[in-house]
């Protein structure tokens, strides 16, 4: 007997789950794999199925246990990932629930555990009859309603007493698809007309001229002119990172840890005639950056450097620097919820040391009287406002400058601030 429609996409996000919390892969590592042979989709739900059980994974974790007579092991361990994206269709999702239950019964067949489907489907109907009383009980315990590891919750509630209820809440919410025009090729106003006509409605109320955001995510390959590089897809609060920066005419510029290559795109977009030098450690990622500019008809120097040494530097001076330092990625969570299962508390203190020794390394290639913008996406004061300040009190000749409109010298977005993700900005200038 074949599966059901949606069987597939059940069994290929049960897969995706299992890699993230039993194998320590990134959904972007695992899913592009596990969904090449289905159709679209079935690709759609596949992610979107992955994405929200990893969401919500604690409170989903207590709603299945709860449910067995003890916990599956061993080869059965796939099982309760499949369990797992089946709780979270009858609970978050509100999907049709006997569609949801007999698709995810059949996705046990494929995952090669067909004697079970009669266990996943006493679990899901267990579950859907018990969900109003097990949704308050999980409203009650902070600990699963917030959905985050208690090491960052608790990094967060103290660094942000008054917004992680906030935090919290935008982290669990699936992110917009915001887009960056290329302004050599179109105004934002004539894209807006274009996307009207393609049938695809947009907003524009951000304050930056490339900024367009979408009322629903689509295909990139749906996108007027996209092959041709008109427009390209970035978040609201990366757009800032070019503006801020603010390359001049001629100017050489780097742009360090430039995978995937989108702010080292706009940098050129904003300004053409800037000798723009982009680096980054990792050769496998660089290739994205190849073929970001390749689509978008630009050029870089693009080369595998590693910055913490200068070894790959010709000996020129820039005018001006874009540290995108490595960081948690505790402002994207909304993009990436499998950051909150995969990341670890001792990470930071590796990536704060890592953070300070790019700036010491990247500090004496700037010219006096040059500009350093330093940028992550974190939210977490250790990455970001206490990394400059430790900075400057030992760098006599940085001086940091406003990067907010109102004049602040410290950027700190929090995810959903202007429907962004979270996002730190420094702009440090040298004293000649």
């Amino acid at each position: 007997m074949s599966a059901r429609p949606g069987a597939k996409s059940r069994a290929v996000a049960a897969q995706a789950v299992f890699q993230v919390i039993e194998r320590g892969r990134s959904l972007s590592q695992a899913l592009p794999t596990l969904t090449r042979t289905l159709d679209g989709r079935d690709k759609g739900m596949a992610q979107a199925l992955a994405y929200g059980t990893l969401r919500f994974l604690p409170a989903l974790n207590v709603i299945v246990s709860e449910q067995l007579n003890k916990p599956l092991k061993g080869e059965l361990l796939p099982l309760h990932s499949l369990l797992l994206v089946g709780a979270y269709q009858l609970t978050y999702m509100g999907a049709a629930e006997h569609a949801a239950i007999s698709a995810t019964v059949d996705a046990a067949q494929l995952l090669k555990r067909g004697k079970q489907k009669g266990l996943v489907n006493a679990v899901l109907r267990s579950i859907q009859r018990h969900w109003p009383v097990l949704q308050q009980r999980i409203a009650a315990q902070p600990q699963l309603s917030h959905a985050h590891p208690r090491w960052l919750a608790d990094r967060i509630s103290n660094s942000y007493p008054n917004q992680a209820a906030q935090i919290f809440a935008a982290n669990n919410r699936q992110a917009p698809m915001w887009l960056r025009i290329n302004e050599q090729h179109t105004s934002r106003d004539e894209y807006l007309a274009l996307l009207a006509a393609a049938g695809i409605e947009a907003i524009a109320h951000a304050p930056l001229s490339s900024a367009i955001q979408l009322s629903q995510a689509v295909d990139v390959q749906s996108l007027p002119h996209f092959a041709e590089g008109w427009v390209s897809v970035q978040d609201i609060a990366a757009q800032h990172a070019a503006f801020l920066l603010d390359a001049q005419p001629n100017e050489r510029v780097l742009d360090c840890c430039a995978a995937p290559g989108g702010k080292t795109a706009h940098i050129i977009e904003r300004q053409p005639t800037a000798t723009v030098v982009a680096i980054d450690v990792d050769e496998q990622r660089l290739q994205r950056v190849h073929d970001t500019l390749q689509r978008l008809r630009l050029h870089a120097q693009v080369q595998a450097a590693d910055a913490t040494t200068t070894t790959w530097w010709d000996g020129q001076l820039f005018d001006r620097i874009l540290l995108d330092a490595p960081c948690s990625a505790t402002g994207v969570i909304r993009r990436h919820p499998d950051i909150k299962w995969l990341r670890r508390a001792s990470d930071i203190t590796e990536l704060v040391a890592l953070q300070h020794q790019l700036l010491r390394t990247l500090w004496p290639l700037l010219k006096p009287g040059g500009t350093l913008l330093y940028a992550t996406c974190s939210i977490l004061p250790d990455e970001n406002t206490e990394q400059i300040a430790q900075f400057l009190a030992s760098t006599p000749d940085a001086e940091q400058v406003a990067t907010k409109p109102d004049g602040a010298v410290e950027w700190q977005w929090l995810p959903g601030d202007h429907d962004g993700d979270g996002f730190f900005y420094a702009k440090l200038e040298k004293r000649p």
